[in-house]
């Protein structure tokens, strides 16, 4: 009951810590940087429909919505369940984001520290007891002998620092924009994973159908090579020809060992986005013809991006971060003033402990003004001006670059578009004259030489058609991840793990 009537007498702290902090703060105040004054992303102007290619996958029709928002899931447009699968698997169990996730947690509670430790006074609690031997002379006696006794004491301490030109709430502002930070990295994270799964599989489903491609030219190419040796036997052909045809079958078989790799590869990484060991995971197979190209594309207004970009909202964070410490910096070259205050009792019995005549309390004040540090402080604070003006550039350097993938998407949106309808163009008149050419050669109306070149511009022309199908399929990936993603969409968390181990293991009782 004493330390509680006691405690009383310190009830004006609650009058200046509530006048602390609604003080004014040095250092500068933090100002959105306005978005670019544009009303494009392009020097000329981009066509709203795109070229069609009809009958091949990835040759439907697109269109640009201006103005258009962007669904979350912008992946599910390509109506693939399989797709929809692999990247549902992953935002539970890609340990980068993961790590992201538990990254942004971390920040969060070090806004949380920042808030207890610098706003709130330390308060500890405190108690003693000894037993000492004092000689009579200490107490000015004549004579030997000595006083043996117990003491006992018991305390409250309060310890605050007044902040009286704002430099912890610039940190705790500070503190919090590195939480916002976080945020946005996570933001990049799930949006770089989504967006490397789904060209990932595209990759992997053009791979597929080169690999088959491939497979049917060795096989045609390996018919024409017996053809071209029972030739050679009845000598209406050369030895030279027989090589030559060896020699492509030979070419053909290195390009399909090299898809077939590269088809591994792009599987084992797609295992390795669903947090899963390649020997173990179970990835289906994708192809080009059962993806759907989507047909409208969202188009965000230009002043819209800079606030849709997670790297460039991380890079607006770390800004307004760097901007605070500034104003951290300032305040340390000002006086620092210091409030303390002890409640407690002393005495040498614990019976006597609480009582009336046992009671002992103080209040102190100080004050510490900076004066010479061999110019520490104002190099500090010219260092947290010069970071401050690192993050401006790097955040201009960023806005740059968001504008230029966007202007990139959209231009080879256009170019693809027309050139898979002249690839699938060149792929169908190539295959049309080898079938004829190979009739030719058959009933001896051809010359050998002719096959051979013309086998090679339809293996060419087949290759690069499927290629030009699969960058349909990954530019428009390309354009929806320009955009940002459509995260502010969302509706939960990046991170969505069905269980995390030990999650309670850190956490504590206690409020320290």
């Amino acid at each position: 009951m004493f330390i509680y009537k006691s405690l009383y007498q310190f009830r004006w702290l609650a009058l200046v810590f509530a006048s602390c902090l609604s003080a004014c703060a040095v250092g500068p105040d933090f100002k959105q940087p306005p978005a670019p004054k544009v009303s494009s992303y392009t020097e000329t102007s981009v066509s709203k429909k795109l070229a069609t290619a009809p009958g091949v996958p990835g040759g439907t029709e697109q269109e640009l919505e201006e103005g258009a928002d962007i669904q979350a899931g912008w992946w599910e447009l390509y109506k693939s369940p399989e797709l929809d699968l692999l990247i549902k698997k992953a935002l539970e169990r890609n340990p980068n984001l993961g790590a992201a996730d538990a990254a942004l947690r971390s920040a969060q509670e070090n806004v949380n520290a920042q808030i207890g430790g610098q706003y709130f006074p330390s308060i500890g609690l405190g108690g003693n007891a000894s037993r000492q031997q004092v000689p009579n002379a200490a107490f000015g006696q004549s004579g030997g002998g000595s006083n043996i006794y117990n003491l006992y004491n018991t305390s409250i301490n309060v310890n605050y620092r007044l902040d009286a030109f704002g430099g912890a709430r610039r940190t705790v502002e500070s503190a919090r924009a590195q939480a916002e930070y976080q945020q946005f990295q996570l933001e990049g994270a799930y949006l770089s994973l989504t967006t490397n799964i789904v060209t990932t599989a595209i990759q992997e489903a053009a791979l597929r159908a080169q690999v088959q491609a491939t497979t049917e030219i060795l096989k045609a190419q390996t018919d024409l090579a017996d053809v071209t040796e029972k030739q050679l036997a009845i000598g209406t052909v050369s030895k030279v020809d027989v090589s030559s045809q060896q020699s492509l079958v030979s070419s053909s078989q290195v390009d399909l060992f090299n898809y077939q790799r590269n088809l591994t590869f792009a599987r084992n990484q797609l295992a390795v986005y669903t947090g899963e060991l390649p020997s173990n995971a179970s990835i289906a197979n994708f192809n080009l013809s059962t993806l759907h190209l989507p047909e409208k594309l969202p188009l965000s207004v230009p002043s819209s991006l800079v606030r849709q970009r997670p790297d460039v909202r991380a890079a607006e964070a770390l800004l307004k971060s760097t901007n605070a410490l500034v104003g951290v910096a300032t305040a340390n070259l000002l006086p620092q003033i210091n409030l303390t205050g002890s409640v407690g009792s002393e005495a040498l019995t614990t019976g006597a402990l609480f009582g009336p005549g046992a009671a002992l309390w103080s209040v102190a004040g100080g004050v510490f003004q900076p004066l010479f540090q061999g110019g520490q402080l104002l190099a500090q604070r010219r260092g947290a001006i010069a970071n401050y003006e690192q993050a401006v550039y790097q955040y201009q350097a960023t806005v740059l670059t968001a504008f230029q993938d966007v202007a990139n998407a959209l231009r080879a949106l256009e170019i693809g578009a027309q050139v898979l309808r002249s690839a699938s163009d060149a792929e169908r008149y190539a295959y049309e004259t080898l079938n004829l050419v190979e009739q030719q050669y058959k009933f001896g109306t051809a010359s050998y030489l002719s096959v051979l070149y013309y086998q090679n511009q339809y293996q060419q022309a087949k290759v690069k058609s499927v290629s030009a199908q699969a960058t349909r399929f990954a530019d428009t990936a390309a354009l929806f991840a320009a955009l940002g993603g459509g995260w502010w969409n969302r509706t939960g968390p990046a991170f969505q793990p069905k269980d995390i181990a030990n999650k309670d293991q850190n956490e504590t009782s206690g409020n320290n």
